[in-house]
């Protein structure tokens, strides 16, 4: 606390006069952040003084700016919303910047930044962009390298107490080279959710354990999870009067169809190769990279993993469990749609679920919230798949970040370069998080105030306090140009949902369409570096014979199912977390 206070001090001292007097422009600006931090940032790390004189940084960096209206934009999370009905109108007021947060379609942030790249027109001055792209971002070079800018064009413009060894996330947007793309500002993880009341009724337990042979409890394998979906939807089959199902799921044709599949599904079934964040050679899309991080292949027959037997029961069993255990609705529903149905009580449990909406179960008056409005759910770490081995990831990270093109002029670029930080600097950013539940600094994680929301927000807290959190990773570096290669998932895999086509014939042709995209943009030319250069086909069964990823099809894909106590698992979660 010393340092940073002395940070602080220094600080402080840069805002005021030589003569040491203070204008009255200065008391103005003082007064406004007072106003702030008291109104709307009164949660922090930081004293109340700390973060007064944070925010008299800002309103002095930005004075080159005052009366410019700039344009940021990001997807509809309650978490970007809050930066616009918020942080936007707080920054304005402070710094005297028209700052304009925009909040559009996740497709249309993609798109428009999409555009910006190919055209060279500016649209936004800064974007919220998944780190999901940071092999796009450090290809084209079209993108600032953050890194790089801190130490020039942004030396005096960033934040002196930023402080990027507190955010969780950094390692997503930061390229082989080690340079910063992308500052993330929320994060999110796929979890496992369960109704955790249910799972501890006696009468339950014993039913479950007289057809199974072993006890209900958090599933670590997917044969428990199957198990569990089939145990509450053909034998249980009703609670409390209502009709209950065993499994939560989305199956409509739709470009979020892409995200349930390639947010690491095939990952989790255990398609790639270990290492975290990225399997390597072979990473959670199956796209296989060379010592260069070049991509080669996604196919087998190139050295990949898309159309593997790992992805294949992976894609086999997404859809059977949709057509077998969900409710018959959630085959027509898009992501935005099923995420908030287990609030409505009637779900036990969901292996693919989005930690964004913890929000939403959240309600007093929900039928999983109980008249203290505690949750009577869960979430816990999701069970992996059969191929799945020790080192791999065991799950997917949204990570949010801002991105900034070299297409933007210098001045609009580093005017919102000062709204970005503003959004997640140390004032505001608990605030941030309790709006929306989308934690990026450590400080805010283990502060007194998430130990006091832990036990409202069903193992959120828990998750993240674990170092175990960092197994969660977005997609990799290997994937040379995320928006144009992100549609081939759902335009290529929804016929396997539907049933119209067998899930192996989807994954051949999604890899041979990743192929054929690599291998487009490799003749174009268009790439700065690590260009792809696919290996030449060969028979799938040379690949398969081979160490590691791609792996060949295993006599047993479903072993015996394995539980473990939700209360055990996270007693050695937090022991683990206890050594941070």
């Amino acid at each position: 606390m010393k340092s940073i206070t002395t940070r602080f001090s220094l600080l402080a001292a840069g805002v005021m006069l030589a003569s040491g007097s203070v204008h009255a422009d200065e008391r103005d600006t003082r007064a406004i952040a007072e106003q702030l931090v008291d109104k709307h940032f009164q949660e922090s790390t930081l004293t109340r003084e700390q973060q007064i004189e944070e925010l008299m940084w800002f309103a002095k960096a930005a004075e080159p700016f005052r009366g410019m209206d700039i344009n940021t934009v990001a997807e509809g999370l309650t978490t970007h919303v809050y930066e616009r009905d918020v942080l936007a109108k707080a920054f304005s007021k402070l710094t005297g910047i028209n700052l304009t947060h925009n909040i559009i379609g996740e497709g249309d942030v993609v798109t428009n930044m999409q555009t910006q790249m190919q055209t060279g027109r500016n649209i936004y001055d800064g974007y919220v962009n998944d780190t999901d792209s940071i092999g796009t971002h450090i290809r084209y070079g079209d993108t600032v390298n953050i890194s790089e800018a801190m130490k020039n064009e942004w030396a005096d413009y960033t934040l002196p107490t930023l402080d990027l060894d507190d955010f969780m996330g950094l390692q997503y947007g930061t390229g082989p080279n080690g340079s910063l793309y992308q500052l993330p500002t929320q994060q999110f993880a796929n979890l496992y959710w369960f109704r955790y009341d249910w799972f501890q009724r006696e009468d339950l337990q014993k039913k479950f354990r007289d057809i199974y042979g072993y006890d209900l409890g958090v599933p670590t394998n997917w044969t428990a999870y199957e198990d569990i979906a089939e145990f509450f939807t053909e034998h249980v089959g009703e609670i409390d009067g209502h009709k209950v199902y065993g499994h939560m799921d989305y199956g409509r044709r739709d470009p979020s169809l892409g995200w349930r599949f390639h947010d690491s599904w095939l990952s989790m079934a255990g398609m790639g190769s270990p290492g975290v964040p990225f399997g390597h050679p072979v990473d959670d899309w199956g796209i296989r990279v060379n010592e260069q991080s070049q991509p080669v292949g996604a196919s087998v027959s190139r050295g990949g993993a898309t159309n593997s037997p790992a992805s294949v029961f992976a894609v086999t069993k997404m859809v059977d469990w949709l057509k077998k255990y969900a409710p018959p609705e959630a085959s027509g529903m898009t992501f935005s749609e099923a995420g908030p149905v287990p609030a409505q009580g009637n779900i036990a449990q969901q292996i693919f679920w989005y930690s964004a909406f913890t929000a939403d179960m959240t309600g007093p008056d929900l039928p999983v919230t109980d008249k203290e409005g505690n949750p009577k759910w869960r979430m816990a770490p999701s069970p992996t798949g059969p191929y799945w081995e020790e080192g791999m990831k065991v799950g997917y990270q949204d990570v949010g970040a801002w991105t900034f093109f070299k297409s933007t002029p210098e001045d609009r670029r580093t005017a919102a370069w000062l709204f970005a930080q503003f959004t997640v600097s140390k004032t505001v950013s608990l605030e941030k998080l309790l709006a929306g539940l989308t934690p990026i600094r450590k400080s805010d994680i283990f502060s007194e105030k998430m130990t006091e929301m832990a036990p409202k927000l069903g193992g959120l807290v828990e998750f993240y306090r674990s170092p175990n959190a960092s197994k969660w990773t977005p997609s990799s570096t290997n994937v040379p140009d995320y928006p144009r290669m992100a549609p081939l998932w759902w335009e290529n895999l929804s016929p396997a949902v539907s049933g119209d086509v067998a899930p192996k014939a989807a994954l051949d042709n999604l890899a041979a369409d990743l192929d054929s995209i690599m291998s487009r943009l490799a003749r174009a030319d268009v790439f700065d570096t690590y260009a792809p250069k696919l290996n030449e086909k060969r028979d799938p069964e040379y690949w398969l014979s081979q160490p590691g990823a791609p792996k060949p099809e295993l006599e047993n894909e479903m072993p015996q199912g394995t539980t473990v106590p939700y209360d055990k698992l996270m007693k050695e979660w937090m022991a683990a977390g206890s050594s941070e």
